[in-house]
């Protein structure tokens, strides 16, 4: 809950810029909790303190900024790291060849798809730079991706961000969910 807090200080304090970068360096790898950061944006934005159109332009942007990073990184230095730490995780040449045929076939997908899942979503950026993906193809993919998350999750706080206490993040969720179930 602290991290709630957190996050929406962030926000309220340094505006835009704040969702650019806590956004970029998510999805880079840093424990940014992304899927709350997008609900918090979308709430400050009903509450009129940012303005939505101009929340998800930015979040996209910090969205894609982070994976055309990982993306970089992966491409320039995760074969060569693959090959020499590799063993050490049980990464063989030979799974690694599997990974880039399965990824060569899949990836696409799993980028576009992937970036619903916390901790593939930062995966699937490095593989792609691993096996090489073409960088249009990536950033085709990427940005259906980063799009229609930035604009499911923002929309979740802006519709409902009213119901959910935020010092109380899970359990008021909970209620949300559970209350039309109740007699």
């Amino acid at each position: 809950m602290i991290a709630i807090a957190f996050l929406q200080d962030m926000i309220i304090q340094y505006g835009y810029v704040a969702i650019f970068f806590c956004l970029a360096l998510g999805v880079i790898g840093l424990p940014i909790p992304d899927e709350i950061l997008m609900t918090v944006v979308g709430y400050l934005s009903s509450a009129g303190l940012l303005l939505l159109p101009l929340s998800v332009a930015v979040s996209f942007l910090g969205a894609m900024s982070g994976m055309l990073c990982s993306y970089a990184l992966g491409r320039k230095f995760g074969k060569p790291l693959l090959w020499k730490y590799g063993k050490w995780i049980k990464l063989t040449s030979k799974r690694l060849e599997k990974t880039e045929t399965w990824f060569a076939r899949y990836g696409p997908w799993a980028i576009c798809i992937g970036y619903y899942i916390p901790g593939l979503r930062h995966l699937t950026c490095y593989m792609a730079g691993v096996s090489a993906m073409n960088p249009r193809k990536y950033l085709l993919y990427s940005g259906m991706g980063a799009l229609c998350w930035c604009l499911i999750f923002t929309s979740i706080g802006y519709f409902l961000g009213a119901y959910v206490d935020f010092s109380n993040y899970h359990a008021s969720l909970l209620r949300l969910f559970f209350k039309p179930f109740r007699g």
